[in-house]
């Protein structure tokens, strides 16, 4: 049987942060088919010298947010391999 998991990225600009800084943050949260959530967070600072371009920053933010994510993935099944081994178990990546 198939399962849906879905992800949803959510990007702020510095505005939207309070905050003075060309920042660009994103939350990306990871939903199960069983309704677990995971949650993952990433930033993008732009050097004041470099063009405004907006659509690079919201890349760089939600990559990072999707790389915390996948990690906190990995810890969540290394935990759950964990439990039913006894004993501690760690997941390259």
């Amino acid at each position: 049987m198939a399962h849906t998991w879905k992800v949803q990225i959510d990007l702020f600009n510095a505005g939207e942060v309070r905050s003075d800084e060309p920042l660009t943050t994103a939350h990306a949260t990871l939903t199960t088919s069983a309704g677990t959530t995971l949650n993952g967070h990433g930033r993008a600072r732009r050097n004041p010298g470099d063009p405004d371009v907006p659509e690079i920053g919201e890349e760089l933010a939600a990559a990072r947010a999707l790389r915390d994510l996948a990690d906190r993935l990995l810890r969540a099944s290394s935990d759950d391999i964990s439990a039913l081994e006894h004993h501690r178990v760690h997941l390259a990546r």
